[in-house]
Protein backbone atom coordinates (compact mmCIF):
# COMPACT_ATOMS: atom_id res chain seq x y z
CA UNK A 1 0.00 0.00 0.00
CA UNK A 2 1.06 3.34 -0.90
CA UNK A 3 1.47 6.03 1.87
CA UNK A 4 0.11 9.56 1.89
CA UNK A 5 2.73 12.83 2.39
CA UNK A 6 0.78 13.22 5.80
CA UNK A 7 1.34 9.69 7.22
CA UNK A 8 4.84 10.10 6.61
CA UNK A 9 5.51 13.59 8.43
CA UNK A 10 2.99 13.51 11.55
CA UNK A 11 2.60 11.19 14.38
CA UNK A 12 -1.30 10.70 15.86
CA UNK A 13 -1.89 9.97 19.97
CA UNK A 14 -2.86 6.33 20.35
CA UNK A 15 -6.23 5.63 22.79
CA UNK A 16 -7.14 2.20 24.65
CA UNK A 17 -9.99 -0.04 23.38
CA UNK A 18 -13.30 -0.12 25.13
CA UNK A 19 -13.26 -3.20 27.95
CA UNK A 20 -16.63 -2.90 29.14
CA UNK A 21 -20.34 -1.59 29.19
CA UNK A 22 -20.55 2.23 29.18
CA UNK A 23 -23.59 5.22 29.16
CA UNK A 24 -23.13 8.09 27.19
CA UNK A 25 -25.19 10.91 25.94
CA UNK A 26 -24.36 10.67 22.33
CA UNK A 27 -22.18 8.34 20.72
CA UNK A 28 -19.89 9.37 17.91
CA UNK A 29 -19.33 5.98 15.49
CA UNK A 30 -16.21 6.95 13.12
CA UNK A 31 -12.79 8.34 14.11
CA UNK A 32 -12.15 10.50 10.73
CA UNK A 33 -11.93 14.36 10.53
CA UNK A 34 -15.66 14.71 10.87
CA UNK A 35 -16.32 12.40 13.73
CA UNK A 36 -13.29 13.78 15.81
CA UNK A 37 -14.87 17.46 14.99
CA UNK A 38 -17.68 16.64 16.28
CA UNK A 39 -16.43 15.25 19.45
CA UNK A 40 -14.24 18.46 19.86
CA UNK A 41 -17.48 20.16 19.43
CA UNK A 42 -19.02 18.52 22.11
CA UNK A 43 -16.65 18.72 24.33
CA UNK A 44 -16.59 22.55 24.10
CA UNK A 45 -20.67 22.40 24.67
CA UNK A 46 -20.07 20.16 27.79
CA UNK A 47 -22.26 17.87 26.34
CA UNK A 48 -21.01 14.04 27.29
CA UNK A 49 -20.50 12.17 24.58
CA UNK A 50 -17.63 9.24 23.57
CA UNK A 51 -16.15 8.06 20.14
CA UNK A 52 -15.53 4.86 18.69
CA UNK A 53 -12.81 3.54 15.83
CA UNK A 54 -12.56 0.33 14.60
CA UNK A 55 -9.18 0.77 13.96
CA UNK A 56 -7.26 4.08 14.89
CA UNK A 57 -8.35 7.44 14.18
CA UNK A 58 -7.58 9.47 10.72
CA UNK A 59 -6.46 6.03 9.72
CA UNK A 60 -9.45 6.01 6.95
CA UNK A 61 -10.16 8.58 3.91
CA UNK A 62 -8.89 11.17 5.95
CA UNK A 63 -4.78 10.21 5.51
CA UNK A 64 -5.67 10.79 2.30
CA UNK A 65 -6.62 14.06 1.53
CA UNK A 66 -5.17 16.99 -0.57
CA UNK A 67 -6.31 19.17 2.74
CA UNK A 68 -8.01 22.28 1.07
CA UNK A 69 -9.89 24.44 3.52
CA UNK A 70 -12.54 26.58 1.26
CA UNK A 71 -15.71 27.25 0.32
CA UNK A 72 -14.88 26.75 -3.25
CA UNK A 73 -16.74 23.53 -3.69
CA UNK A 74 -16.44 23.13 -7.95
CA UNK A 75 -18.87 25.03 -9.43
CA UNK A 76 -21.69 24.47 -6.77
CA UNK A 77 -23.24 27.59 -6.37
CA UNK A 78 -25.02 27.94 -10.02
CA UNK A 79 -26.29 24.53 -9.01
CA UNK A 80 -27.78 25.21 -5.72
CA UNK A 81 -29.60 28.74 -7.04
CA UNK A 82 -31.44 25.95 -9.24
CA UNK A 83 -31.78 23.19 -6.60
CA UNK A 84 -32.29 25.62 -3.61
CA UNK A 85 -32.58 29.12 -4.52
CA UNK A 86 -30.86 32.56 -3.67
CA UNK A 87 -31.31 31.92 -0.12
CA UNK A 88 -30.16 28.07 -0.15
CA UNK A 89 -26.85 29.06 -1.68
CA UNK A 90 -26.16 31.89 0.59
CA UNK A 91 -26.38 29.54 3.72
CA UNK A 92 -24.57 27.14 1.74
CA UNK A 93 -21.94 29.83 1.56
CA UNK A 94 -22.00 31.32 4.76
CA UNK A 95 -21.99 28.16 6.93
CA UNK A 96 -18.83 26.86 4.81
CA UNK A 97 -17.39 30.28 5.24
CA UNK A 98 -18.14 29.56 9.01
CA UNK A 99 -16.15 26.40 9.01
CA UNK A 100 -12.98 28.35 7.57
CA UNK A 101 -13.21 30.82 10.23
CA UNK A 102 -13.29 28.25 12.66
CA UNK A 103 -10.13 26.38 11.18
CA UNK A 104 -8.15 30.20 10.96
CA UNK A 105 -8.90 30.64 14.76
CA UNK A 106 -8.37 26.88 15.72
CA UNK A 107 -5.11 26.59 13.86
CA UNK A 108 -3.26 29.69 15.12
CA UNK A 109 -2.33 27.80 18.60
CA UNK A 110 -1.60 24.78 16.14
CA UNK A 111 1.54 23.74 14.37
CA UNK A 112 -0.08 22.01 11.01
CA UNK A 113 1.53 24.30 7.98
CA UNK A 114 -1.42 26.00 8.07
CA UNK A 115 -1.35 28.48 5.01
CA UNK A 116 -4.13 31.19 3.93
CA UNK A 117 -4.07 30.56 0.10
CA UNK A 118 -6.72 31.57 -3.05
CA UNK A 119 -8.81 29.01 -4.13
CA UNK A 120 -9.18 28.69 -7.92
CA UNK A 121 -11.44 26.47 -10.03
CA UNK A 122 -10.57 26.50 -14.08
CA UNK A 123 -11.97 25.14 -16.90
CA UNK A 124 -10.26 23.55 -20.16
CA UNK A 125 -12.91 24.19 -22.41
CA UNK A 126 -16.55 26.33 -20.85
CA UNK A 127 -15.74 30.46 -19.92
CA UNK A 128 -19.72 30.69 -19.88
CA UNK A 129 -20.06 28.09 -17.10
CA UNK A 130 -17.44 30.26 -14.83
CA UNK A 131 -18.96 33.71 -15.66
CA UNK A 132 -22.49 32.06 -14.56
CA UNK A 133 -20.73 30.80 -11.53
CA UNK A 134 -19.24 34.15 -10.47
CA UNK A 135 -22.19 36.15 -11.05
CA UNK A 136 -24.18 33.57 -8.86
CA UNK A 137 -21.64 34.29 -5.88
CA UNK A 138 -21.83 38.06 -6.65
CA UNK A 139 -26.27 38.42 -6.26
CA UNK A 140 -25.11 36.98 -2.99
CA UNK A 141 -22.71 39.20 -2.09
CA UNK A 142 -19.63 37.36 -2.38
CA UNK A 143 -16.11 39.13 -3.80
CA UNK A 144 -15.66 36.06 -6.51
CA UNK A 145 -14.05 37.33 -9.65
CA UNK A 146 -13.12 35.61 -13.27
CA UNK A 147 -9.86 35.28 -13.91
CA UNK A 148 -8.75 34.77 -17.56
CA UNK A 149 -5.20 34.01 -16.35
CA UNK A 150 -3.34 31.34 -13.91
CA UNK A 151 -0.09 29.97 -12.71
CA UNK A 152 -0.93 26.85 -14.07
CA UNK A 153 1.44 25.54 -17.18
CA UNK A 154 -1.51 24.88 -19.59
CA UNK A 155 -4.23 27.38 -21.08
CA UNK A 156 -7.45 27.44 -19.78
CA UNK A 157 -10.65 28.91 -20.37
CA UNK A 158 -10.36 30.92 -17.32
CA UNK A 159 -11.02 30.38 -13.33
CA UNK A 160 -13.22 31.54 -10.78
CA UNK A 161 -11.29 33.26 -7.94
CA UNK A 162 -12.10 32.80 -4.06
CA UNK A 163 -9.58 34.99 -2.08
CA UNK A 164 -8.30 33.93 1.44
CA UNK A 165 -9.14 30.32 1.77
CA UNK A 166 -6.52 28.09 3.45
CA UNK A 167 -4.32 24.56 3.14
CA UNK A 168 -3.05 22.95 6.16
CA UNK A 169 -1.54 19.55 7.18
CA UNK A 170 -4.67 17.54 8.14
CA UNK A 171 -3.20 14.96 10.87
CA UNK A 172 -0.79 17.33 12.46
CA UNK A 173 -4.18 19.42 13.25
CA UNK A 174 -6.00 15.99 14.21
CA UNK A 175 -3.12 15.39 16.64
CA UNK A 176 -3.47 18.65 18.19
CA UNK A 177 -7.31 18.52 18.77
CA UNK A 178 -7.99 14.97 19.70
CA UNK A 179 -5.52 15.15 22.99
CA UNK A 180 -7.77 14.74 25.31
CA UNK A 181 -10.78 13.75 23.73
CA UNK A 182 -12.91 10.57 24.70
CA UNK A 183 -12.02 8.13 21.89
CA UNK A 184 -11.95 4.37 21.83
CA UNK A 185 -9.55 3.18 19.19
CA UNK A 186 -9.88 -0.42 17.84
CA UNK A 187 -13.40 -0.53 19.17
CA UNK A 188 -15.55 -1.58 15.85
CA UNK A 189 -19.57 -1.10 16.13
CA UNK A 190 -20.63 -4.91 15.32
CA UNK A 191 -24.46 -4.01 16.00
CA UNK A 192 -26.51 -1.01 16.29
CA UNK A 193 -29.93 -0.26 17.79
CA UNK A 194 -31.46 3.29 17.84
CA UNK A 195 -29.69 3.11 21.16
CA UNK A 196 -27.40 0.94 21.80
CA UNK A 197 -23.81 -0.23 19.84
CA UNK A 198 -22.26 -3.42 20.92
CA UNK A 199 -18.70 -3.48 20.00
CA UNK A 200 -16.51 -6.87 20.69
CA UNK A 201 -15.83 -6.11 24.59
CA UNK A 202 -18.50 -4.15 25.39
CA UNK A 203 -22.11 -2.12 25.06
CA UNK A 204 -22.61 1.53 24.49
CA UNK A 205 -25.96 2.82 25.31
CA UNK A 206 -26.67 6.19 24.16
CA UNK A 207 -29.47 8.89 23.84
CA UNK A 208 -28.31 9.63 20.35
CA UNK A 209 -26.15 8.38 17.57
CA UNK A 210 -23.77 10.23 15.63
CA UNK A 211 -22.29 8.26 12.30
CA UNK A 212 -19.20 9.69 10.62
CA UNK A 213 -18.17 6.66 9.14
CA UNK A 214 -17.66 8.39 5.51
CA UNK A 215 -20.25 5.91 4.22
CA UNK A 216 -23.41 5.21 6.33
CA UNK A 217 -23.24 1.32 6.79
CA UNK A 218 -27.01 1.27 8.24
CA UNK A 219 -29.16 0.14 5.12
CA UNK A 220 -32.31 -0.18 6.64
CA UNK A 221 -32.75 3.90 7.00
CA UNK A 222 -31.81 6.46 4.94
CA UNK A 223 -31.48 4.63 1.53
CA UNK A 224 -27.53 5.69 1.54
CA UNK A 225 -27.08 2.38 -0.79
CA UNK A 226 -28.77 4.87 -3.58
CA UNK A 227 -27.94 8.01 -2.43
CA UNK A 228 -24.39 7.79 -2.92
CA UNK A 229 -21.68 6.34 -4.91
CA UNK A 230 -17.67 6.45 -4.32
CA UNK A 231 -15.55 8.15 -6.70
CA UNK A 232 -11.49 6.97 -6.80
CA UNK A 233 -8.09 9.26 -7.33
CA UNK A 234 -5.25 9.77 -7.28
CA UNK A 235 -2.43 11.89 -5.72
CA UNK A 236 1.73 12.01 -6.87
CA UNK A 237 3.91 14.58 -4.52
CA UNK A 238 6.53 16.30 -6.39
CA UNK A 239 10.17 17.65 -5.41
CA UNK A 240 11.53 19.90 -7.98
CA UNK A 241 8.39 20.94 -9.58
CA UNK A 242 6.35 24.46 -9.49
CA UNK A 243 5.50 26.84 -6.17
CA UNK A 244 2.23 27.71 -6.71
CA UNK A 245 0.52 30.93 -4.95
CA UNK A 246 -2.80 29.11 -5.38
CA UNK A 247 -5.02 26.44 -4.71
CA UNK A 248 -6.60 24.69 -8.08
CA UNK A 249 -9.17 22.58 -9.13
CA UNK A 250 -10.90 21.77 -12.75
CA UNK A 251 -14.15 22.15 -12.74
CA UNK A 252 -14.32 18.67 -14.66
CA UNK A 253 -14.66 15.45 -11.56
CA UNK A 254 -12.08 13.82 -14.11
CA UNK A 255 -9.65 16.93 -14.25
CA UNK A 256 -6.93 17.61 -12.10
CA UNK A 257 -6.07 19.23 -9.04
CA UNK A 258 -2.86 21.05 -8.04
CA UNK A 259 -1.54 22.14 -4.38
CA UNK A 260 1.61 22.85 -2.88
CA UNK A 261 3.10 21.94 0.64
CA UNK A 262 6.37 23.24 1.83
CA UNK A 263 8.74 21.72 -1.43
CA UNK A 264 5.92 19.38 -2.96
CA UNK A 265 3.61 19.67 -5.74
CA UNK A 266 0.55 17.52 -4.76
CA UNK A 267 -1.56 17.02 -8.27
CA UNK A 268 -4.37 15.07 -8.20
CA UNK A 269 -6.40 13.25 -10.91
CA UNK A 270 -7.01 9.89 -12.24
CA UNK A 271 -10.59 9.90 -11.27
CA UNK A 272 -13.53 7.25 -11.91
CA UNK A 273 -16.37 5.76 -9.45
CA UNK A 274 -14.53 2.94 -7.61
CA UNK A 275 -14.68 -0.28 -8.97
CA UNK A 276 -15.09 1.03 -12.89
CA UNK A 277 -11.73 1.09 -14.65
CA UNK A 278 -9.35 3.97 -14.31
CA UNK A 279 -5.85 4.77 -14.74
CA UNK A 280 -4.64 5.30 -10.88
CA UNK A 281 -1.09 7.34 -11.25
CA UNK A 282 -0.49 6.91 -14.79
CA UNK A 283 -2.28 10.27 -15.82
CA UNK A 284 -0.69 12.32 -13.49
CA UNK A 285 2.53 10.70 -14.59
CA UNK A 286 2.25 11.53 -17.53
CA UNK A 287 1.61 15.21 -17.11
CA UNK A 288 4.12 15.55 -15.03
CA UNK A 289 6.58 14.42 -17.83
CA UNK A 290 5.35 16.80 -19.62
CA UNK A 291 5.36 19.93 -17.74
CA UNK A 292 7.96 18.93 -14.76
CA UNK A 293 10.52 16.56 -16.70
CA UNK A 294 12.79 17.49 -13.71
CA UNK A 295 10.61 16.75 -10.51
CA UNK A 296 10.87 13.55 -8.55
CA UNK A 297 7.98 11.77 -7.19
CA UNK A 298 8.76 10.93 -3.50
CA UNK A 299 4.86 10.39 -2.61
CA UNK A 300 1.69 8.25 -4.32
CA UNK A 301 -1.53 7.65 -3.00
CA UNK A 302 -5.34 7.29 -3.73
CA UNK A 303 -8.34 8.53 -1.98
CA UNK A 304 -12.12 7.61 -2.26
CA UNK A 305 -14.97 9.98 -1.61
CA UNK A 306 -18.72 9.69 -1.21
CA UNK A 307 -20.77 11.49 -3.84
CA UNK A 308 -24.88 12.71 -3.27
CA UNK A 309 -26.90 13.00 -5.92
CA UNK A 310 -26.89 16.50 -6.25
CA UNK A 311 -23.20 17.56 -4.70
CA UNK A 312 -24.55 18.69 -1.29
CA UNK A 313 -23.54 17.16 1.77
CA UNK A 314 -26.27 14.88 3.78
CA UNK A 315 -25.96 16.10 7.51
CA UNK A 316 -28.65 15.86 10.11
CA UNK A 317 -31.09 13.70 11.00
CA UNK A 318 -30.32 9.94 9.30
CA UNK A 319 -34.14 9.47 8.45
CA UNK A 320 -37.44 10.34 8.95
CA UNK A 321 -37.38 7.25 11.29
CA UNK A 322 -34.46 7.67 13.45
CA UNK A 323 -35.04 10.86 15.10
CA UNK A 324 -32.40 10.21 17.74
CA UNK A 325 -29.41 8.84 15.03
CA UNK A 326 -27.76 11.51 12.69
CA UNK A 327 -25.41 10.93 9.76
CA UNK A 328 -22.59 13.36 7.95
CA UNK A 329 -21.70 12.18 4.74
CA UNK A 330 -21.78 13.12 0.61
CA UNK A 331 -18.63 15.35 1.06
CA UNK A 332 -18.33 15.40 -2.74
CA UNK A 333 -14.65 16.09 -2.42
CA UNK A 334 -14.67 18.87 0.40
CA UNK A 335 -14.28 16.60 3.61
CA UNK A 336 -11.99 19.66 5.19
CA UNK A 337 -15.08 22.30 5.13
CA UNK A 338 -18.06 19.62 5.30
CA UNK A 339 -16.56 18.00 8.04
CA UNK A 340 -16.17 21.24 9.97
CA UNK A 341 -19.79 22.47 9.02
CA UNK A 342 -20.93 19.26 9.83
CA UNK A 343 -19.62 19.54 13.53
CA UNK A 344 -20.99 22.69 13.85
CA UNK A 345 -24.65 21.72 12.73
CA UNK A 346 -24.93 18.16 14.41
CA UNK A 347 -23.57 20.14 17.35
CA UNK A 348 -26.57 21.93 17.48
CA UNK A 349 -29.27 19.41 16.52
CA UNK A 350 -27.83 16.69 19.42
CA UNK A 351 -28.52 19.27 21.68
CA UNK A 352 -32.17 20.20 20.02
CA UNK A 353 -30.73 23.40 19.12
CA UNK A 354 -31.96 25.21 16.09
CA UNK A 355 -29.81 25.62 13.53
CA UNK A 356 -30.46 27.57 10.94
CA UNK A 357 -28.34 26.16 8.01
CA UNK A 358 -29.62 22.43 8.69
CA UNK A 359 -32.35 22.88 6.00
CA UNK A 360 -30.01 22.95 3.21
CA UNK A 361 -28.08 19.77 4.27
CA UNK A 362 -30.93 17.74 5.40
CA UNK A 363 -30.26 13.84 4.24
CA UNK A 364 -34.57 13.83 4.07
CA UNK A 365 -34.41 16.44 0.92
CA UNK A 366 -35.44 15.04 -2.46
CA UNK A 367 -33.29 13.27 -4.38
CA UNK A 368 -35.05 12.54 -7.74
CA UNK A 369 -31.91 13.46 -9.66
CA UNK A 370 -30.90 11.79 -12.69
CA UNK A 371 -27.73 10.54 -10.61
CA UNK A 372 -29.90 8.83 -8.73
CA UNK A 373 -31.37 6.44 -11.61
CA UNK A 374 -27.15 6.26 -12.49
CA UNK A 375 -26.68 4.81 -9.03
CA UNK A 376 -29.46 2.52 -9.43
CA UNK A 377 -28.64 0.94 -12.69
CA UNK A 378 -25.25 0.35 -11.24
CA UNK A 379 -26.74 -1.27 -8.60
CA UNK A 380 -28.49 -3.88 -10.26
CA UNK A 381 -26.44 -3.99 -13.20
CA UNK A 382 -23.44 -5.24 -10.87
CA UNK A 383 -26.18 -7.35 -8.81
CA UNK A 384 -26.86 -9.00 -11.91
CA UNK A 385 -23.48 -9.66 -12.81
CA UNK A 386 -22.39 -13.35 -12.39
CA UNK A 387 -19.03 -13.54 -10.26
CA UNK A 388 -18.10 -15.68 -7.23
CA UNK A 389 -16.20 -12.62 -5.65
CA UNK A 390 -19.74 -10.57 -3.87
CA UNK A 391 -19.41 -7.43 -1.41
CA UNK A 392 -20.69 -8.44 2.02
CA UNK A 393 -22.63 -5.15 2.11
CA UNK A 394 -24.92 -5.92 -0.59
CA UNK A 395 -24.15 -8.68 -2.78
CA UNK A 396 -22.61 -6.35 -6.02
CA UNK A 397 -20.29 -7.92 -7.59
CA UNK A 398 -16.34 -7.55 -7.12
CA UNK A 399 -13.94 -6.35 -9.85
CA UNK A 400 -10.20 -6.78 -9.76
CA UNK A 401 -8.12 -3.56 -9.17
CA UNK A 402 -4.90 -4.62 -11.24
CA UNK A 403 -3.02 -0.77 -10.15
CA UNK A 404 -4.35 -1.14 -6.22
CA UNK A 405 -4.82 -4.80 -6.16
CA UNK A 406 -7.64 -4.67 -4.54
CA UNK A 407 -11.75 -6.03 -5.03
CA UNK A 408 -13.65 -3.05 -5.45
CA UNK A 409 -17.70 -2.46 -5.09
CA UNK A 410 -18.85 -0.63 -8.25
CA UNK A 411 -22.20 -0.13 -6.42
CA UNK A 412 -20.93 1.50 -2.89
CA UNK A 413 -17.27 1.37 -3.22
CA UNK A 414 -16.42 -0.89 -0.48
CA UNK A 415 -12.64 -2.22 -1.46
CA UNK A 416 -10.70 -5.48 -0.19
CA UNK A 417 -7.44 -6.34 0.22
CA UNK A 418 -5.98 -9.63 -2.26
CA UNK A 419 -6.99 -11.90 0.77
CA UNK A 420 -10.22 -10.46 1.72
CA UNK A 421 -9.57 -8.06 4.63
CA UNK A 422 -11.85 -5.13 4.43
CA UNK A 423 -9.81 -1.68 3.21
CA UNK A 424 -13.08 0.79 3.13
CA UNK A 425 -16.72 0.75 3.96
CA UNK A 426 -19.61 0.73 3.75
CA UNK A 427 -19.21 -2.85 4.52
CA UNK A 428 -18.15 -4.08 7.83
CA UNK A 429 -16.44 -6.86 7.24
CA UNK A 430 -14.09 -9.18 5.42
CA UNK A 431 -14.59 -11.24 2.56
CA UNK A 432 -15.52 -14.82 3.60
Amino acid sequence: MKESLWQNSASLPEFEALKKDIKTDVLIIGGGICGILCAYQLEKASIPYILVEGNTIASGITKNTTAKITSQHGLIYQKLFHSHGKEGAQKYLDINQQALAEYQKLCQEIDCNFETKDAFTYSLTDRSKLEEEVRCLNSIGFDASFEEKTELPFSVRGAVRFKDQAQFHPLKFIAEIASGLNIFEHTLVRELTPTEAITNHGKIHADKIILTTHFPFINKHGSYFLKLYQHRSYVSAYRNAAQFDGMYVDEDKSGMSFRNFNDFLLIGGGGHRTGKDGCSWKEIDKFADKYYPDAQCDFQWATQDCISVDSVPYIGQYSKNTPNMFVATGFNKWGMTSSMVSAIILKDLVAEKKNEYSDVFSPQRSILTPQLFINAFEATANLLAPTKKRCPHLGCALKWNKYEHSWDCPCHGSRFHEDGTLIDNPATGDLK
